[in-house]
């Protein structure tokens, strides 16, 4: 990654993080617009880090849901 990716993926990680210990689920939007003021450019990569990060966060909570699901479905050897 270059330069701008890797600010605003370690930017998108950290708001992330955030997000619940602020309690603001808009955290994300604000911050930015903070980029935005100032570089168009970071604020794509950012927004774009921040979805993919949620949509992975996302898919992998369905992922362990299933896998859960499935573990409990599953017969149980007789003893």
């Amino acid at each position: 990654m270059g330069v701008t990716e890797d600010l605003a993926d370690a930017l998108a990680r950290d708001t992330i993080a955030a997000m619940d210990k602020v309690d603001d689920d808009f955290l994300i939007a604000k911050v930015a617009k903070e980029l935005g003021a100032t570089s168009t450019t970071i604020e794509e990569a950012y927004l774009t880090a921040t979805r993919v990060r949620l949509a992975e966060k996302r898919a992998r909570a369905f992922l362990m849901d299933k896998l859960r699901t499935a573990v409990k479905a599953e017969p149980k050897p007789p003893k």
